[in-house]
């Protein structure tokens, strides 16, 4: 049994209905994953994750079916077939993670405020 289909490794949160496939060819699109995986149930969902700024897929995408068990059929016959010459690595998707908080780059950059030394103050006049 794969780690990805143990029962007792599922987590709070976790939908079996939802698969992660990674190691994707870059070319492969949403239509050849649909094309794919509607072999084994309908599909509610299906997203390949893009870089925004390239345009081109990340080479992973996760695909949503309406139960559980059609996902377990496609998960058990695709998992480590090949799609456009990649062996693709299919699991039971994770529940995404809460981002952390980023730092912010703007406002204070740190200094005493009451520090006089540098730069110009156009509100003192000096006659």
């Amino acid at each position: 049994m794969q780690p990805s289909q143990d029962s007792s490794n599922n987590q709070a949160g976790q939908d079996p209905s939802k698969l992660y496939v990674g190691n994707l060819a870059y070319s492969v699109t949403e239509d050849d994953l649909r094309a794919a995986f509607g072999e084994y149930g309908e599909i509610e969902e299906c997203k390949l994750i893009m870089d925004f700024r390239t345009g081109r897929s990340k080479g992973f995408a996760f695909v949503k079916f309406v139960s559980e068990e059609m996902a377990t059929a496609a998960m058990e016959a695709l998992n480590e077939q090949e799609l456009q010459g990649r062996k693709m690595f299919i699991k039971v998707a994770m529940p995404p993670r809460p981002r952390e908080e980023r730092r912010s780059f703007g406002g204070d950059r740190g200094g005493r405020r009451d520090d006089r030394r540098g730069g110009f103050d156009r509100s003192r006049r000096d006659n």
